[in-house]
């Protein structure tokens, strides 16, 4: 879990900086990695109702798959921030750092993901 009281984001990024590391990932696929997990991590604190989202990530067939789970029910939607909007681009910056995102209704909540491929 990730709790805002504790450094858990700071090894969430290291944990996931470690692992694509070892498997050889290209530094600046690693960095857009770093930046979308904590754009969700901070949405999941903004927007999701619960103190300590769930990260999980995983490596199946050269692709990189990492979730957030919050307890919220509301399924974020893009929006469209005016030029001087100091907040609102989390998910265009989620769409633009990663190959594919998504979203899974829960029972209780929501998980948010991305996908990235690696590219030798």
């Amino acid at each position: 879990m990730c709790n805002r009281n504790t450094p858990s984001l700071a090894i969430s990024r290291q944990a996931l900086r470690h692992a694509l590391t070892r498997f050889g990932w290209d530094s600046e696929v690693i960095f857009n990695a770093e930046l979308a997990l904590v754009e969700l991590i901070v949405n999941a604190w903004r927007h999701g109702d619960t103190p300590a989202p769930v990260v999980h990530f995983s490596l199946v067939t050269r692709t990189l798959r990492v979730c957030v789970s919050d307890e919220s029910d509301a399924l974020p939607t893009p929006r469209t921030p005016g030029d001087l909007a100091e907040a609102g681009r989390g998910l265009q910056l989620i769409e633009g750092l990663t190959h594919r995102w998504g979203v899974e209704p829960q029972k209780r909540g929501k998980i948010v993901w991305y996908e990235l491929d690696f590219v030798a």
